[in-house]
């Protein structure tokens, strides 16, 4: 059964520790997990409910009250599941799309001079995402944080890839008229 990154991002947290969506909401939040997936404070109860209509998570003696009170836990299924999918997710390198190569791919309907404007305001967006994350990841490896070895790597790779495209565009910028790229 394969999981979408967003199931697999639910699955996992409750792996770690079972909770309600309220719970989920404030550990998307304070690790800043929005920054590399697309889970909105909305789409948390919808993800719930799925991954338990397909078994993967379950409440136990779920009580009367409302929705946001279940604490969900995840069945061995669900780890079996969970388990595979990321380590599908981190062997395997597959295509991602990515909107800033659409957009690189149709330069002839752009201006130099704008093509330029665009990426130096990326690039002042890029390195603000990267002051954030660093802000973020600052606080959690506080001494008294104790930030599991998962959330560190997606730190350490995310900046990565962020440090990777701010020299990208750093050096695009500088160059904003060549034609031979």
């Amino acid at each position: 059964m394969e999981l979408t990154p967003a199931e697999l991002t639910v699955l996992g947290l409750v792996i770690e520790r079972p909770q309600h969506g309220y719970d989920l909401e404030q550990v998307i939040e304070q690790r800043g997990i929005r920054q590399w997936t697309d889970i909105g404070f909305s789409s948390i109860y919808y993800l719930l409910t799925k991954l338990e209509q397909r078994g993967l998570l379950h409440v136990p003696e779920a009580p009367a009250a409302t929705k946001s009170r279940r604490v969900f836990h995840a069945t061995t299924e669900g780890r079996a599941v969970a388990a595979r999918n990321a380590l599908a997710f981190v062997a395997e390198a597959r295509p991602v799309p990515h909107p800033l190569l659409v957009g690189i791919a149709n330069l002839s309907l752009l201006s130099a001079q704008q093509y330029a404007q665009a990426l130096g305001k990326r690039l002042v967006q890029i390195e603000a995402q990267i002051t954030a994350v660093q802000a973020v990841q600052a606080v959690l490896q506080a001494p008294q944080a104790l930030l599991p070895l998962a959330a560190r790597e997606v730190f350490s790779y995310s900046l990565s890839l962020m440090e990777a495209e701010r020299q990208w565009l750093a050096s695009r910028v500088q160059v904003p008229g060549d034609e031979q790229d």
